[in-house]
């Protein structure tokens, strides 16, 4: 079982205001997905390791109520998609249980080049496990 990401606010992540600065929910999808690679035993360094990396190529962030200094942002990160080129990964952020965000990243798979590949041809073992762990739609 795969655990959140907890991220707690800290005090220079926040504007004037004493809110979360919206910039900063991008930086906590990083942590949770860096987070998410870890858990299922294949982190960015091993991917890096490897020849391969995943850069982000399009986000969507939805903003549903503001968080403060100290607050715990529980992040739950979700396979939503995987392709042999694109990863598409799902965010829930939560604070003590109310949803304060929800987003997801689009990712391409590349060489160490930059040059785009089949994740499915290139590395079948990644592909099979992200595919394995895509969310089951209804």
């Amino acid at each position: 079982m795969l655990k959140p990401y907890v991220h707690k606010v800290q005090y220079y992540e926040t504007d004037r205001m004493g809110v979360t600065h919206h910039s900063n929910y991008l930086r906590f999808m990083e942590e949770a997905r860096v987070d998410y690679l870890e858990q299922i035993g294949y982190s960015y360094g091993r991917m890096e390791s490897e020849g391969l990396a995943s850069p982000v190529i399009s986000v969507n962030i939805d903003y549903k109520k503001p968080t403060t200094f100290a607050d715990e942002i529980t992040i739950a990160v979700r396979i939503v998609e995987v392709t042999p080129v694109k990863l598409l990964i799902g965010y829930t952020m939560e604070r003590q249980g109310e949803a304060v965000c929800a987003a997801t990243s689009l990712h391409c798979f590349v060489d160490e080049k930059g040059h785009p590949i089949s994740l499915k041809r290139v590395k079948p073992e990644l592909y099979a496990l992200l595919s394995s762990l895509t969310e089951k739609r209804s």
